[in-house]
């Protein structure tokens, strides 16, 4: 069939012209967003207003309803316009405290901590960064430092940490490290000044700070360190308050249990040895969105999730515990006994309450995505 004889090409060459239109209206968008962010940071309003996107996405789902087309699909478009637009007021923000003084990173040049060096200089503070090699120079580097923020593995935290006993008493010393109860503990025998635990719930590949979690372990003299709050709100992160423990006991859950359940099954496909593109191409959205998870980890450093998983005082029982679970359903499975696993599975079910319906709904728009991925 030739072109000219094809019966779609007029409406396919409408479409490609909308498109492009499409194209010319989000470079249009993006400009003026450039600009809102410029304004922000001169007047001090943070990059992420939730009640203004909350806003804007309820007029947009109601405008589109009444003209007959799909209020989801508008969100969706709209998110991810909206998450380019961040990046794009990504360029400068307010200084929170102007009076501060320096900046101190220890471990700056690393993955995470480069992140926070970034930030701080994007906010209009002086900042200077302390590497394993400038200890000899440690009193120059740390002469005028309002902050000191510790950014070095987690096996070697304390111990950068007990180096810092000669901090002048107005300087915050603050951390972010994946465990609090240690470094914070830490932190409060060596200075007497405002000490305060971060733990940024994000790797170090995250475009911008704008709806990031940062637990905050609030340690001594808050009224100090407010600033910091205020600026870390400022870069758009949302901020989640814990005591040490806490936050400890959670982690357990969210990151050594998920990690070395994940490295086990990573160990087990390894010794297996299946086809693994096999096993890509018969997967479900839902099943290759598992496997990349795993692929995740090991594409990563191991030293990081090792020093996660052996940090933490929980790790051993917990895990152990979770061992004895999977005992337990595979003594069902040996048995045949289907109506224990299915009595357990709504007894699951009941413990998750909403948030499996929740997690129902959220799933299906991963999934629809990882459906628009695949080639």
């Amino acid at each position: 069939m030739t072109e000219h004889a094809d019966p779609l090409a007029p409406l396919r060459q409408q479409i490609d012209e909308l498109d492009s239109q499409l194209v010319e209206l989000l470079v249009k968008r993006l400009a003026i967003t450039r600009q809102v962010g410029e304004i922000k940071s001169q007047v001090g309003l943070p990059i992420y207003v939730p009640s203004r996107e909350a806003e804007l996405l309820a007029k947009r789902r109601a405008e589109a309803e009444a003209l007959g087309l799909s209020p989801a699909l508008v969100e969706d478009l709209l998110r991810r316009i909206m998450r380019e637009s961040y990046q794009t007021q990504h360029q400068r923000y307010r200084c929170c405290n102007p009076e501060l003084g320096k900046v101190v990173v220890i471990g700056g040049k690393g993955a995470l901590g480069s992140v926070f060096v970034d930030m701080f200089q994007l906010s209009g503070y002086e900042v200077a960064i302390l590497e394993q090699d400038d200890w000899q120079n440690a009193d120059a580097i740390f002469n005028g430092a309002g902050l000191v923020l510790v950014s070095v593995p987690m096996k070697l935290t304390e111990e950068v940490i007990s180096k810092l006993s000669g901090l002048p008493e107005h300087c915050l010393l603050a951390d972010i490290t994946s465990t609090k109860s240690g470094p914070l503990h830490a932190m409060l025998d060596v200075h007497t000044g405002p000490v305060l635990g971060l733990h940024p719930m994000f790797g170090p590949d995250v475009p911008s700070l704008v709806k990031q979690v940062i637990v905050v372990c609030h340690g001594r003299y808050a009224e100090r360190y407010e600033w910091l709050l205020e600026q870390m709100r400022s870069w758009g992160a949302i901020l989640n308050e814990s005591t040490a423990g806490e936050h400890d006991d959670a982690m357990a859950f969210i990151q050594v249990m998920r990690h070395f359940c994940t490295y086990v099954y990573g160990s087990h496909l390894a010794g297996e040895n299946p086809d693994l593109e096999k096993l890509i191409q018969f997967s479900s959205p839902i099943y290759r969105l598992e496997l990349a998870m795993v692929g995740r980890l090991f594409a990563q450093s191991p030293n990081l999730y090792a020093d996660i998983i052996f940090s933490n005082k929980q790790s051993l029982p917990l895990l152990k515990r979770f061992r004895d679970h999977l005992d337990q359903a595979l003594k069902m499975l040996e048995t045949g006994d289907k109506a224990a696993f299915i009595k357990d599975f709504f007894h699951i079910g009941q413990w998750f309450g909403d948030f499996a319906k929740k997690s129902l709904v959220e799933s299906k728009k991963l999934l629809l995505k990882a459906d628009d991925d695949r080639s």
